[in-house]
């Protein structure tokens, strides 16, 4: 599957942030066993994780003897990285669905969810698509009004309830109003949960049958927030929402601060779920769609 073109100027930005000691150790000659314990250490300390790393240096070590500079072992890595990185690189396609397309936004506290959805609506609209929020987060006091606020910075109407209403009724009057509208997609915020609260995936999963009746096949999307600086944590996250409610795909959020990044590695290498997008700062047009070979090179620095 194509990759969609990079927003100018995102993945450069990324980089920039993603590549601060890089991860290509200094060595003379070919890349002996000092050299590779280095790229070891330094793919481990990005997150890469440890599955990932050993797929990493078993492709590399059989090259070591042509690998005899910097530049190629770069070149090198950044292949590797790029092939694993690749399945995940799926945009999210709203065609072959019916309106609306439903898209459920999920994730722990903090991690940028009600953010990336404001960012997603401006996605959606640059694309032509007529938007809904829905703002099923009634449990955090300021959740409602920052959702207010992301739809009224771009044009897009906003379901909500008062603080502690249920949020599958929300969900519900949020579709019967975008079907109405004809708008082309739905999206709903939820509030942040640890993973191991099971009466907020409770919740969740109240969502996904309310939202099922109203739609077969809906949501079409249950896309899992992560701050890509909780590191491994992530992949836990990943494991646990999967599990409860099943996820579609990734977003990783806040690579614009002091995540490593290399934890899109290790959950590639270990789920094989899509990345959607990445968060790279904090404007509406800091939302960029997942492309494998740009976030390899980023990663590499």
């Amino acid at each position: 599957m194509s990759q969609s073109e990079p927003k100018p100027g995102l993945f450069a930005r990324l980089k920039q942030r993603l590549g601060r000691g890089g991860l290509i150790p200094s060595f003379k000659g070919s890349l002996d066993e000092v050299a590779i314990e280095a790229l070891e250490e330094r793919l481990l300390r990005a997150d890469v994780g440890v599955e990932a790393t050993n797929r990493i240096l078993a492709n590399l070590r059989p090259r070591s003897a042509a690998l005899h500079d910097a530049a190629a072992l770069k070149a090198a890595l950044t292949e590797e990285l790029a092939r694993i990185l690749e399945p995940a690189a799926k945009p999210l396609a709203l065609s072959g669905h019916a309106k609306p397309f439903v898209l459920v936004a999920m994730g722990v506290n903090g991690a940028g969810k009600t953010t990336t959805l404001g960012k997603l609506a401006r996605h959606f609209k640059d694309q032509g698509k007529s938007v809904m929020l829905a703002a099923s987060d009634t449990f955090r006091a300021a959740a409602v009004e920052q959702l207010l606020v992301w739809g009224e910075r771009h044009g897009v109407p906003v379901t909500a309830q008062a603080q502690g209403a249920d949020p599958a009724a929300v969900a519900h009057d949020a579709f019967s109003a975008a079907q109405g509208r004809g708008s082309d997609v739905l999206l709903v915020d939820t509030a942040g949960r640890l993973h191991t609260k099971t009466q907020l995936m409770g919740e969740l999963k109240k969502i996904d049958r309310v939202l099922a009746k109203l739609s077969p096949g809906a949501p079409h999307e249950r896309l899992l927030m992560l701050d890509a600086g909780t590191g491994q944590n992530a992949l836990k996250q990943i494991e646990e929402f999967n599990a409860a409610v099943g996820v579609t795909g990734l977003v990783f959020t806040k690579l614009d601060g002091t995540a490593k990044g290399g934890v899109a590695v290790a959950a590639t290498e270990r789920y094989h779920l899509p990345i959607r997008f990445l968060g790279v700062g904090e404007s509406g047009e800091d939302l960029v769609e997942f492309n494998a070979r740009s976030f390899a090179e980023a990663l590499v620095g």
